[in-house]
């Protein structure tokens, strides 16, 4: 009897851990972490190595927290094989968004073998925004017939170096890091392996007037970033603040994205770099970016036309055409200078976004799942909504609760029960004391918990 009671409070125990435990990593992280870049919370410590001997590996599929500090380059590994493209992205975060930048200031990602041969590399700068911001790049190895290098399977470094002037803040900058592998192809050779001559780079025709301003509350990272789906939407962004948003973009798609700032009476004071534009795609690749001037009045920049997404985009020279190579969430990122509260203010200006997206989507050239290389309709509806990943984990994890008939809540009452239950059993199993009552004996399965 005993043992049977043992292994019911054993489950119950486990049945309350785990419910806390998926409710606590559900949580959005800036319920948490007041820090103004919402990290994945699931992103594991790693240190990056001044010696690629010592470098730790990566992962495929996962997410890593790091810094790093002025001039240092660091050595990170990943394991490839010889069929599979790879990508290795890292977010730059400085920790202060007053501190001092320059034109230059940023981060080199490379992938490179083992003689040292560079695979692919992107840069992270501040370029002529010029204020501290998270900022993204990835590095890519790529798998193609007739390559030269790069094309085994084994061990490659990753190298990411921080660059930047000597009158530069001195602070450490954190640094997300993630590593994806893309799908296998339907087919070998299914694709075509030359990049586009043209595309048409006229966006649809403009949103109807009468079309209501939806609210919608972006991020802070890519983690927390809020979904869009096309329209125009608005929120509020202060100096110093940068805000993440996603858009669903499926094969065939053509994407344009524009910011709109509203006036502020404040001043009329011309800002020549009060806010930067910027979209990463889905393994958080730079794809564009743009500058908005201001000076109080009514202001909106645009990105420059991009083509549809296209397996054939990643044979172009250009960057921001070969960064269309995939389908999936592409990250609109928003921030305003610092600088801007010495003229208007610390508070938040509001900041209108119009998203279109134009084509119907095609079908997916990978054999298998596409993971964050594709769009299912729950990121379609996520788009609707305006739900974030960590609020769709948290609708899920409710659901499931739901489903399961006992909420959480419950599960604490019912371990709470036979716990006080076994305490009374103990009890009533004790021996004579020496006043004449009876001894408490402790139970074998722990004490009760304690009312609060």
């Amino acid at each position: 009897m005993k043992r049977q009671i043992g292994r019911g409070v054993r489950a119950v125990s486990a049945a309350v851990a785990a419910v806390c435990a998926v409710l606590a990593l559900s949580w959005p992280a800036y319920a948490r972490d007041p820090a103004p870049y919402a990290f994945d919370p699931g992103a594991k410590r790693v240190t990056g190595r001044v010696a690629n001997a010592d470098a730790p590996v990566l992962d495929a599929g996962s997410v890593y927290r790091s810094s790093i500090g002025p001039g240092e380059k660091l050595y990170y590994r990943v394991n490839l094989d010889a069929t599979s493209n790879a990508y290795v992205s890292a977010v730059v975060v400085p920790r202060s968004p007053e501190g001092e930048v320059a034109y230059g200031d940023g981060i080199t990602v490379s992938i490179r073998d083992r003689n040292d041969t560079q695979c692919g590399a992107e840069d992270a700068l501040v370029g002529s925004a010029e204020f501290a911001r998270p900022m993204s790049a990835y590095a890519v190895r790529t798998v193609k017939e007739g390559n030269s290098y790069c094309q085994e399977a084994g061990a490659y470094d990753v190298l990411i170096e921080r660059k930047g002037k000597e009158t530069s803040s001195p602070e450490v900058w954190d640094l997300e890091i993630r590593h994806d592998v893309e799908p296998a192809l339907k087919a070998a050779g299914s694709q075509p392996t030359t990049a586009p001559s043209e595309f048409a780079s006229e966006p649809p025709a403009p949103l109807p007037t009468s079309a209501p301003r939806a609210a919608r509350s972006g991020g802070t990272g890519f983690y927390d970033a809020t979904g869009l789906e096309p329209g125009e939407w608005k929120d509020s962004v202060s100096p110093g603040q940068t805000l993440f948003y996603r858009v669903p973009v499926d094969w065939g798609q053509q994407l344009f994205v524009t910011a709109e700032l509203s006036n502020n009476n404040a001043s009329t004071t011309f800002l020549g770099n009060a806010l930067s534009l910027s979209l990463a795609n889905p393994a958080r690749g730079h794809v564009e970016g743009a500058v908005l001037s201001y000076s109080g009045r009514p202001a909106s920049v645009s990105l420059d036309p991009l083509p549809p997404v296209g397996w054939s985009n990643r044979y172009a020279s250009a960057t921001n055409i070969s960064a269309m190579r995939f389908a999936g969430w592409y990250y609109v990122s928003v921030g305003l200078s610092p600088k801007v509260a010495e003229e208007y203010g610390a508070g938040p200006i509001k900041l209108t976004l119009t998203v279109q997206v134009k084509n119907e989507a095609q079908g997916s050239p990978y054999a298998g799942a596409a993971g964050i290389f594709g769009v299912s309709d729950d990121d379609r509806d996520m788009a609707r909504s305006g739900r974030s990943a960590p609020e769709a984990a948290r609708s899920a994890t409710m659901r499931l609760v739901g489903v399961a008939g006992i909420g959480a809540g419950t599960v604490l009452v019912l371990g709470l029960g036979v716990w006080t239950l076994l305490a009374r059993r103990g009890q009533g199993a004790g021996v004579p004391a020496a006043s004449g009552g009876t001894a408490r004996q402790p139970s074998p399965y722990g004490e009760p918990p304690q009312a609060r």
